[in-house]
């Protein structure tokens, strides 16, 4: 299964995003910088945080014109799976390939630090080998993680099973409506959280909760090609 971690300038969870696949599921990986514009041969595109072209104007503003994007939205539209992470969730946002946007905090601040998040969707790519209602500890980084939607968006994701994570109910840390940390595209095969679970992936780092989203979509991913694994 090959991986694809997307580097725009200013991104700083790229190696972090790559160690997490090459360390929890040890399948092929590598870095592809903004400018490219052929994504055909990833099964799964990382679309990493950080500070994208400085966050100037908004968070994700600039990096949804570099030309690499083209190319994703074609891969999310054939059906590849897709994770945007705190930074690269505002910039799925931006595209247009998740719906809604990002505010700043409520409190104004930069949070950075341990957050319990509550799985509200596990049956897709990247939650298939959490339990439905499971609490797991995914840490937060970012001054702008307040998501924003209106009542009809709201009601649609609701109803869809769009809502993949919610911050645990009364530890909201970001203003966030409905407590929303993730979501997915009605497909399911694109999802935006603002948590990083590539940090989360040993013991170590103060958790391995976040191991499980690899391991969910290589597993998903080996069940969809069948034998073309097998052996």
């Amino acid at each position: 299964m090959n991986f694809a971690v997307l580097v725009f300038p200013g991104s700083n969870c790229d190696i972090d995003c790559y160690k997490a696949v090459e360390e929890t599921i040890g399948q092929p990986v590598e870095y592809v910088w903004h400018t490219e514009t052929d994504l055909s041969k990833y099964d799964c595109i990382i679309v990493p945080g950080g500070f994208s072209y400085g966050d100037y104007l908004r968070t994700g503003a600039i990096a949804r014109f570099a030309p690499v994007m083209t190319a994703l939205v074609q891969a999310a539209e054939k059906g590849t799976y897709i994770i945007g992470i705190c930074n690269g969730f505002q910039i799925l946002l931006e595209s247009g390939l998740l719906p809604g946007a990002m505010l700043r905090n409520n409190s104004l601040k930069f949070r950075c630090h341990a957050a319990m998040l509550q799985v509200d969707n596990n049956v897709n790519p990247f939650t298939k080998e959490y339990k439905q209602g499971e609490l797991v500890n995914i840490p937060i980084a970012h001054g702008e993680g307040n998501y924003y939607c209106d009542d009809a968006t709201l009601a649609e994701l609701q109803a869809n099973n769009q809502i993949v994570f919610r911050y645990e109910k009364g530890n909201n840390p970001n203003g966030s409506v409905d407590d929303i940390a993730g979501i997915c595209n009605k497909a399911g095969n694109v999802l935006g959280m603002m948590p990083h679970p590539e940090r989360a992936v040993k013991e170590l780092l103060g958790s391995a909760d976040g191991k499980r989203m690899f391991t969910s979509i290589l597993s998903t991913w080996r069940e969809q090609h069948g034998a073309a694994v097998n052996g």
